[in-house]
């Protein structure tokens, strides 16, 4: 998963509702994130609350969360130095408007063979290019 459906089900967005039902409709054990996944959902917390879109307690709150989860439903993907390498080649593909923390989700995914869920429509419409799975939720 990307870090969009995350930040969204955890936090006060437009898509909230819709994302915590998906979440909900999914089985244990079958979504993956990886451990980059946990870096951006702190810093896209950090900006949230840097904003005002978010209070002390409202982070601390999700964060608690957000490891509930990590611990009882989701399997983490290891980010290795080929991942990185690889989302290097994906992001010099500049006609896909790729940025640096979307490539690495892709060069991640593709590595394991896996399909990534977003919200990023320029995520998805990228991972088309590249050739590596990906559909919106």
């Amino acid at each position: 998963m990307d870090t969009s459906i995350v930040v969204a089900a955890l936090t006060n967005e437009a898509r909230t509702a819709e994302v915590q039902d998906w979440l909900a409709d999914q089985q244990a054990g079958e979504l993956a994130i990886s451990d980059w996944v946990m870096t951006e959902f702190s810093a896209a917390l950090s900006m949230k609350l840097r904003s005002g879109q978010l209070q002390p307690p409202e982070r601390a709150e999700a964060l608690a969360v957000f490891t509930e989860l990590v611990e009882a439903s989701f399997h983490v993907l290891s980010v290795t130095g080929t991942d990185f390498r690889v989302a290097a080649r994906f992001a010099d593909q500049h006609p896909t408007g790729l940025r640096a923390g979307d490539a690495l989700h892709l060069a991640v995914a593709a590595s394991h063979g896996a399909r990534i869920r977003a919200l990023d429509k320029s995520l998805v419409a990228a991972s088309e290019a590249l050739g590596v799975s990906a559909s919106l939720i």
